[in-house]
């Protein structure tokens, strides 16, 4: 089984992915497809997110059962700690101040 979840995804790309999957909410798909298929499907994924993010998680033989992979900008980022998967934050960026002069 797997799931992508997109956020900000062109209509082009919500299109295709519901060709192949069933979209259970808005963004969200699931199907279960063979590992070729999957790593197709996310080759799409990945060439047309544009200024979106997705992540797609599928079952895989490890210690969690699964294993997942992002593309796009995004704070959760993957994180291996002694075999166990994690998800890590990055920083925020800095927000700007409204009072400092643009120069």
């Amino acid at each position: 089984m797997m799931v992508i979840v997109t956020e900000n995804a062109p209509p082009r790309l919500r299109g295709r992915l519901s060709l192949w999957l069933l979209e259970v909410r808005a963004g969200v798909y699931v199907g279960n497809y063979s590992r070729r298929a999957r790593e197709r499907m996310w080759g799409e994924v990945c060439a047309m997110i544009g200024e979106g993010n997705a992540v797609i998680a599928w079952t895989a033989v490890n210690e969690a059962g699964f294993d997942f992979a992002t593309v796009g900008a995004n704070r959760r980022e993957q994180a291996d700690f002694d075999g166990f998967l994690l998800v890590k934050f990055r920083p925020a960026p800095p927000a700007e101040d409204p009072l400092k002069p643009p120069f």
